[in-house]
């Protein structure tokens, strides 16, 4: 029987008998042509055998192309132009730097999208401390980790085509059941209790959004980010931290035991660099370097360690803070040499967007670069914002500059 399914391809009207064929030919030319070169000494002989050769070349090159046209018009309908620049793309983008991207929220989904342009071993490992919104709904209906950081950054990583993007993004609307759930947080869902696993869910879902690079949760126990704050209170749950009266003291894991996946820890074992934010420090920076023995196995990389400073201050979060305080929280929570580079902007936020954010009880992170070099940490100092609508980074801007730091540090070795 299996002979038989191998003779499907002679079968009329697969349109690749007549291109094997003239392929067979080809071959069978260029041998002749070259057999009759060894044999014959005359000089109108061995031009005639050149003539041979040559024909079959043709025939030969002529013959595979139409053989691989005839695939690709079966598998890629309408889109054979994007063969070659796939190709070419994906095999550019695997020999790209190795990134491990820290954090969670919107902040990791943007810097993610700029960096698969440059690369597709990025790394994103992603905090599974959220309990609000769709999440955290899930999350108590289903017992499951919550799902919408890391269908931010699936998406952000997403090769397919762009319906797919949206479809996972789709938000339904008030008046049902599901109002508030995203599809793709749904779907994540759905495919951890059929898979029995997260991680196997994650890897599913990467399939069919086709992402470069992977997502990972920084770790599979049930975790819950407490804050302690500067009056003595507690506040329990990611989502209730920013609604604290207090500035946030310090942060913890509950259980201070969880466990970190084997897939992070081998990512930053063998990363070029280590990127922390942009994101909120305490509820999507913090819960990963929290969480096992993470932060220890970044100090200890040879890789390098990047800091994401925020734009805009969070209000609840991080009021008032300068990068400095930023990174001294970071450091207070780890420990020296977490960080390497601190990448802070510098561009002027227009009048009227400072405005909006003010109402916001939000304000520019002042960038203080000397606070930050006194801390043993160099500097990058660049415009990197985008004020389309909200201020957030410009993720292509950043992308580049990190890769270039990362180029900068490979040529110095």
């Amino acid at each position: 029987m299996k002979i038989l399914r191998n003779f499907k391809w002679l079968y009329p009207g697969m349109w690749v008998k007549r291109w094997i064929m003239l392929t067979v030919f080809g071959v069978t030319m260029v041998s002749m042509g070259f057999v009759m070169v060894l044999l014959e000494q005359h000089p109108n002989n061995k031009m005639f055998a050149s003539g041979v050769i040559i024909i079959g070349i043709l025939a030969v090159v002529t013959g595979i192309k139409r053989i691989i046209k005839s695939f690709v018009t079966v598998f890629l309908p309408e889109r054979e132009d994007e063969l070659v620049d796939k190709i070419y793309e994906k095999r550019v983008l695997e020999k790209g730097s190795r990134i491990v991207v820290i954090g969670g929220g919107t902040g990791l989904a943007m810097l993610l999208h700029g960096l698969k342009a440059y690369t597709s071993n990025i790394t994103a490992v992603v905090t599974v401390a959220d309990d609000g919104g769709s999440s955290g709904r899930l999350r108590k209906e289903f017992d499951v980790l919550p799902p919408g950081d890391i269908r931010n950054c699936l998406v952000a990583l997403a090769d397919a085509e762009p319906l797919m993007g949206k479809l996972f993004q789709f938000r339904f609307e008030e008046g049902t059941e599901l109002a508030g759930h995203s599809f793709g947080n749904l779907f994540i869902t759905a495919m951890s209790k059929v898979t029995g696993d997260l991680e196997a869910a994650i890897k599913e879902s990467s399939k069919v959004l086709a992402i470069r690079g992977s997502v990972v949760p920084s770790t599979l126990d049930k975790v819950t980010l407490v804050a302690e704050h500067e009056d003595g209170s507690e506040t329990a749950g990611e989502s209730q931290i920013p609604k604290s009266l207090s500035p946030v003291r310090r942060i913890r894991l509950q259980p201070v035991n969880c466990r970190p996946t084997a897939e992070a820890i081998e990512a930053i074992r063998k990363a070029d660099a280590i990127v922390l934010g942009p994101g909120s420090l305490y509820t999507s920076i913090m819960p990963n370097l929290l969480v096992g023995r993470m932060y220890q196995e970044i100090i200890s990389s040879k890789a390098i360690k990047i800091y994401v400073c925020n734009v805009m201050t969070q209000k609840g979060e991080t009021d008032d803070l300068k990068a400095s305080d930023h990174l001294k929280a970071i450091i207070e929570h780890t420990g020296p040499g977490i960080v390497d580079y601190c990448i802070v902007n510098t561009a002027r936020i227009p009048a009227e967007m400072v405005e909006k954010y003010r109402s916001e009880e939000s304000s520019p992170v002042v960038p203080d670069s000397e606070n930050l070099r006194k801390m043993k940490t160099k500097v990058v100092e660049a415009h990197i914002v985008n004020n389309k609508g909200q201020v957030r980074h410009d993720s292509a801007k950043l992308a580049g500059i990190i890769l270039d730091l990362v180029a900068s540090l490979k040529k110095s070795k």
